[in-house]
């Protein structure tokens, strides 16, 4: 095995819906990286789908963060907990969320439209900020820089995408012009589109990190919410 990268779908029940998004898995002979993990609670999921391609949580090498909102870390304490060797990956602005040095972006945010919530949406609102301050921190092992060229699967560069949140970051697998968009697009009906605009700290910068990407002109972007683009 040269290498392998392999999005997949992680379906789980939160709250009251059935949620599906799409983690990536860089495999080669040195690594084993998984980018992003899923919600709270995703772990033993994970376990299910990891599994169905041959590998463990307890053998991932690297865990990359694209970003610190709860669906694509709310699992990365509990990945450390059964594999503490491995490495967790985000950008150094992203890391103080992360690890809650510093309060979540998210939290704030969602604090702050709570107290313009019509009375009909303050039940809402309070759990999905309950649910937010229990995301469990976990400590960034490793910044990533933008332009950095990782050795995973033959070369892979790191992007800068803000927008959504300011430090997140987008993955360029240059041997297979595949692009790994994090929460930089999203896929709707087929067609990429930024990703929660509603929650889209910076929508400005957001649009900026869309078309960067897009401009690349990848043969795929593996879209975190939505799966791959172009569909095959």
């Amino acid at each position: 095995m040269a290498y392998k990268i392999i999005s997949f779908p992680l379906t789980m029940s939160f709250g009251n819906t059935e949620n599906t998004v799409y983690p990536t898995l860089l495999w080669d002979k040195q690594n084993i990286i998984l980018v992003d993990c899923g919600f709270i609670g995703a772990l033993p999921y994970l376990e299910k789908a990891l599994g169905c391609h041959g590998v463990s949580v307890a053998q991932i090498t690297g865990l990359v963060l694209t970003h610190h909102d709860h669906d694509h870390m709310g699992a990365a304490s509990a990945i450390k907990r059964i594999n503490p060797h491995v490495k967790i990956y985000a950008s150094a602005i992203e890391a103080p969320y992360i690890s809650a040095q510093e309060k979540p972006l998210r939290l704030r945010q969602a604090e702050e439209i709570q107290l313009t919530l019509p009375p009909e949406q303050q039940d809402f609102g309070r759990a999905f900020c309950q649910m937010l301050r229990t995301v469990e921190p976990v400590e960034v092992d490793v910044f990533l820089h933008d332009g950095e060229r990782m050795d995973w699967c033959e070369g892979c560069r790191i992007l800068w995408t803000p927008g959504h949140t300011p430090g997140h970051i987008s993955l360029l697998l240059e041997n297979d012009a595949l692009i790994i968009t994090g929460d930089a697009i999203a896929l709707e009906n087929g067609k990429p589109v930024i990703a929660n605009p509603q929650y889209t700290l910076d929508i400005g910068q957001a649009q900026k990190s869309m078309e960067k990407l897009l401009a690349i002109k990848a043969k795929a972007y593996y879209c975190y919410h939505g799966g791959v683009f172009p569909q095959k």
